[in-house]
């Protein structure tokens, strides 16, 4: 039961129940309406903007529409109260008989309950972390990868169709580098003296990779012209490096369905010419000098014609480059054609996760997306900030491997991925996060992921030790179901049934808003409310969970904990992370 769902559909009907007096809103206009729980608990249980959003439309002023649905809405056998707040938003106020129909409605969904199928099963693209295959990721990446792996699963409980996808960029400078980086590291293996130039990538990373090239290929490369050993060492490299970024990620259980290669869109056939070819057609690419960029040094600019993306007819700040001197395409061309191919498979609705230094590449290449897809694909960017390491309080920077930064394999080893992936996400994704590596080990409240998978632990270890209690009580969810709930009338117990009630919407909104942070916050506020509930029961006896002298009461309030778990087994799953059944 979404009792969000339910009233907003009773909204619905109040203001179409209007046209009887003359008052008539257009059926897609109803689809503006949002019922949700107020902020302050004191205002009521639902809260709904209906009046505010179709006043216009109706020719009213916004408390006079107001009026009008209160006066339905509080007919209504579920509603004590109905009132206008401000302006004209609407307060409904339950009654006591909702929150029961409610529980016995989650428990009996299982892990369907906070499901829904809102997204309609449209096709959604994320492409989420991305890294450039020539070393090992670091911490940063860990926090695109987690998000956009947290929000694919949210998106998919949203009842959207998605496909998880990850672009190798293994095209362009950095993989030749790679390339030359790796060949150092191959004569190293061959047993000569190397010295890694500043330039190249000096990390230990890379000297299995020389040594299988040693192993494969003895002496034959190291007398071998450049352009014949050049792309046997990178391509080595990327799959090696590919391949550890695989297994990385599949540690912090991260799995892509989609490997997509930039050097695929020109071989065998140029996408990325054809692209432009598109754009050029379209009249929104030509030849032309750019402005001098303000703060570039005018000794250093050089005015010289390029061929030019009209980005600035589209919403962008300059018109942007997609040839570089040498006539090779710029990394904006590439993603033109990669986004575009990526519309051509039928993905109309993407999101791209990105590092927020990456920040300055959203609007063009939004822009570049609506001119060569004529409107039709849209590209949400989601900025992943920085994030601070430290132990203990002190900064972490250094890695014995990579050299100069921490890689993501190694916060895993230390902490592990459960709590890796849940202090990613209690963060909103566009503020830098610290992440201390002493701290998320803590045993706390003031840890978020331990107080959560401590509330799901607590939770079964309620329902095993009514078992061994009453071991004829019959406790699978089935018959929890059917458990005398309208029994739970104290105000904590409440409390706890009303927050089980907004997961559904919680879900919805936070998939519409591609912010799986909320579920987080959500968790960690459930978890609040059920761990106040045990304390209270250890300093007055009749509120415990398990009573042996009231087998009703007991059933009711095993019923809840079944409801909590529930909701934190589901939640958790979204996140990615393990709701374990006993803390060690």
């Amino acid at each position: 039961m979404n009792i969000f769902a339910l009233f907003t559909d009773h909204v619905r009907d109040a203001v179409r129940a209007l046209a009887g007096e003359g008052v008539v809103v257009a059926e897609a206009s109803l689809d503006r309406i949002v019922v949700e729980a107020p902020r302050d608990a004191s205002h009521g249980d639902l809260a709904t903007n209906a009046a505010m959003v179709l006043s216009k439309e109706a020719g009213l002023k916004p408390r006079d529409l107001a009026e009008k649905l209160v006066a339905r809405l509080a007919g209504l056998p579920d509603v004590a109260k109905a009132e206008i707040a401000g302006p004209g938003f609407i307060n409904l106020s339950l009654k006591a008989s909702v929150w029961p129909q409610v529980l016995k409605a989650a428990i009996a969904a299982g892990e369907a309950y906070g499901r829904s199928g809102i997204g309609g099963d449209a096709k959604v693209n994320v492409e989420y972390v991305s890294a450039n295959p020539t070393g090992p990721m670091h911490v940063g990446h860990c926090r695109g990868a987690v998000f956009g792996d947290a929000l694919a699963n949210l998106l998919a409980a949203a009842g959207y169709a998605v496909t998880r996808e990850y672009y190798i960029n293994d095209a362009g400078a950095q993989v030749q580098v790679l390339g030359r980086s790796a060949y150092l590291r191959y004569r190293e293996a061959l047993g000569e003296t190397v010295t890694i130039p500043e330039g190249l990538y000096p990390g230990d990373y890379l000297k299995p990779v020389g040594a299988a090239l040693a192993q494969k290929y003895g002496q034959s490369l190291h007398n071998a012209p450049e352009e014949e050993w050049l792309p046997i060492c990178r391509d080595a490299a990327i799959e090696a490096m590919m391949g550890e970024i695989r297994d990385d990620l599949a540690a912090l259980n991260v799995r892509h369905a989609v490997f997509s290669s930039e050097r695929a869109l020109q071989v065998p056939v140029d996408k990325v010419k054809a692209a432009i070819d598109t754009l050029r057609a379209q009249g929104d690419v030509y030849e032309g000098v750019l402005e001098r960029p303000k703060g570039a040094d005018a000794e250093d600019w050089e005015e010289r014609e390029q061929t030019l993306f009209r980005a600035t007819a589209f919403g962008d700040d300059v018109d942007r480059p997609l040839m570089k001197s040498d006539g090779s395409y710029t990394y904006f061309a590439s993603d033109i054609a990669y986004h575009k191919d990526k519309a051509d498979r039928g993905f109309l609705d993407q999101i791209d996760v990105w590092g927020a230094d990456h920040g300055g590449y959203v609007k063009r290449m939004q822009a570049a997306l609506k001119a060569i897809t004529g409107g039709r694909a849209s590209l949400d960017v989601k900025l992943v900030q920085l994030v601070r390491l430290f132990r203990g309080g002190e900064p972490v920077r250094m890695s014995k491997r990579s050299g100069d930064f921490v890689t993501l394999r190694e916060v895993v080893d230390e902490v592990g991925r459960d709590v890796v992936r849940f202090m990613m996400l209690f963060r909103k994704n566009d503020a830098t996060l610290d992440f201390d590596l002493a701290k998320v080990l803590e045993q706390s409240k003031d840890n978020p992921v331990f107080y959560v998978q401590y509330a799901h632990a607590r939770c079964r270890s309620i329902l095993r030790n009514a078992q061994e209690a009453m071991p004829d009580l019959d406790l699978s969810p089935g018959m929890l179901a059917k458990a005398p709930v309208e029994l739970l009338d104290d105000a904590g117990e409440v409390a706890i049934i009303q927050r089980l009630a907004q997961y559904p919407r919680l879900i919805e909104a936070a998939a519409q808003a591609h912010e799986p942070h909320r579920v987080a916050f959500y968790l960690y506020e459930l978890a609040a409310d059920f761990h106040s509930q045990w304390n209270r029961g250890k300093d007055s006896p009749h509120l415990r969970f398990i009573m042996e002298n009231d087998r009703k009461t007991t059933t009711a309030r095993l019923a809840l904990v079944q409801g909590i778990v529930t909701v934190l087994k589901s939640g958790l799953a979204i996140l990615g992370v393990e709701a374990v059944e006993e803390m060690r």
